[in-house]
């Protein structure tokens, strides 16, 4: 019901109803704890206006191919967000790669720059790892110390990133669980068959037996023929299931 107002108004006051009376006797805690959250922080994440901090934290890895006489050094610098706070995270900012070899130099730096903006757009950019992976070299890839197979000088450059992106908790960390690394030390000790006749230059080339192939889950020649079967002594997989 309307109700005409006819003086002239000098003060007002909002009138409480049962609901907000019910609300005054609510438990101090629940509104301490609603406080809280209108008080929380903001969480920062990685995207492209974030500028570049004097100071980056960083790790730099070695590639060394038979391709050339020099190596590579790859560097790749972290950014810190949210630090000291229980949402600190380690991001990715940006990719150096540093060589005496100056033959590709042009799309090594051409590489560089898409890679860090790339990181610095933020999200998830563990795809990249896999996409340099799968780069393959048209005049044949190489072997590693150990008997793992790189298809190009590319795809070791995406396999250093994903060992950092290991490190720093942005992808899962690789490794076998317990079922299977029981598994293949007893196919290794199968192998063995307790003898240990092989000479020390042999085994600092590759931990597996010689004359092993070349496995097409992890690409290491440690894939030998086991009741039957070829059986790799690196990650396990079987071409019998």
């Amino acid at each position: 019901m309307a109700k005409k107002i006819e003086q002239r108004i000098v003060d007002y006051e909002v009138a409480r109803g049962e609901d907000d009376e019910a609300a005054s006797g609510a438990d101090p805690q629940q509104a301490s704890g609603s406080s809280a959250e209108e008080q929380e922080p903001d969480i920062q994440h990685m995207h492209e206006h974030i500028e570049r901090p004097d100071k980056l934290y960083g790790s730099t890895y070695k590639i060394k191919t038979p391709l050339s006489d020099h190596a590579l050094y790859v560097t790749i610098n972290d950014v810190i967000l949210n630090p000291g706070t229980a949402h600190e995270i380690r991001r990715p900012f940006e990719i150096f790669i540093n060589s005496k070899n100056m033959d590709h130099f042009q799309w090594i730096v051409a590489l560089t720059r898409i890679i860090s903006s790339v990181f610095r757009k933020g999200g998830d950019c563990t795809f990249l790892a896999e996409e340099l992976r799968s780069v393959f070299d048209p005049r044949g890839g190489y072997f590693k110390p150990g008997g793992r197979f790189m298809p190009s000088l590319v795809a070791e450059l995406g396999d250093v990133i994903e060992t950092h992106l290991r490190e720093i908790g942005m992808m899962e960390p690789e490794g076998l669980d317990e079922h299977q690394r029981r598994f293949i030390e007893q196919k290794r000790a199968e192998v063995a068959g307790g003898s240990q006749a092989a000479n020390n230059d042999e085994a600092e080339a590759s931990d597996f037996p010689e004359g092993a192939q070349l496995c097409p889950k992890c690409h290491t020649k440690a894939m030998v023929q086991m009741e039957g079967c070829l059986t790799c002594l690196n990650c396990g997989e079987s071409k019998c299931g």
